[in-house]
């Protein structure tokens, strides 16, 4: 049986790394293991509301500590893609810190008088004034960026409704489709790897959607992990044309080869 090399790691952070705030089996060991060894590693998610600072934090607070500065948010990789395309320009922005610090950093101005662009993002404040303002730059010559696809979010309460309903009322009004930069687009996973100066080959990406971590995997062309304790479930993999290159129970089985740095294939 051939061996790969795994020099880089890519993993989700929610259903692979934590549930609810609670450290899943083996996410603390895993993520210590690639520190122990050197391994290039971040930490993906398409949660835009927070700062990696927020983040890091708040897995700290689960007992798994990870740097802010291996965490990667759809809300970076907007403002990464923004200023790539339109180098200091404007935008006019629907969301929380993790974005508009994202942008801001990225030198961007936050505005709603003729904008380069309408970023959509997470919020649990979405309001009619700010949708009406989004709808009518659009229809005035703003792009339309939404920072991840995702329907629906979780809360204590229940589920509530995400960017990609908000981004679906939007086209309604304006007709015009928004660039998705989150996952599932593999771009999500380029400008991770460009961050950590990984490459495909070598690269590993752990999550637990079939219709958003392994399917963005495939596509940026890395080795994919689907692990067991989110989303998808096991019967569920054979529903879908593309496949992961392992199932596994959890994280916790995947720490031998981050330690010894192989996968056989």
């Amino acid at each position: 049986m051939a061996v790969k090399k795994i020099e880089t790691w890519l993993t989700d952070m929610d259903g692979v790394l934590v549930h609810e705030n609670t450290a899943l089996p083996g996410a603390a060991e895993f993520i210590e293991t690639l520190k122990a060894n050197d391994r290039r590693f971040l930490v993906l998610t398409n949660n835009p509301v927070y700062t990696p600072r927020d983040l890091s934090a708040r897995l700290g607070r689960s007992g798994i500590d990870v740097p802010e500065e291996n965490i990667w948010t759809s809300a970076l990789a907007t403002a990464d893609f923004c200023a790539r395309t339109i180098p200091h320009g404007s935008a006019y922005v629907i969301g929380e810190a993790g974005l508009t610090t994202a942008l801001h950093e990225a030198g961007y101005i936050l505005s709603d008088t003729d904008p380069d662009y309408v970023i959509l993002g997470e919020t649990r404040t979405y309001s009619f004034e700010s949708i009406t303002t989004a709808i009518r730059l659009i229809l005035g010559g703003a792009r339309f960026i939404c920072t991840n696809p995702d329907a629906t979010g979780p809360s204590d309460s229940g589920i509530l409704p995400a960017a990609g309903s908000v981004a679906a009322l939007v086209t309604k009004a304006t007709n015009r489709e928004p660039y998705f930069v989150g996952k599932p687009n593999p771009i999500m996973f380029r400008t991770a790897l460009n961050r950590v100066g990984g490459h495909s080959e070598t690269t590993a990406m752990i999550g637990d959607r079939m219709d958003t971590d392994v399917v963005a995997g495939v596509e940026a062309g890395l080795n994919t992990f689907l692990v067991l304790t989110g989303i998808t479930h096991r019967k569920q993999v054979e529903t879908f044309p593309f496949r992961p290159d392992q199932v596994v129970d959890s994280i916790q089985n995947l720490i031998t080869i981050a330690e010894t740095g192989e996968v056989e294939i």
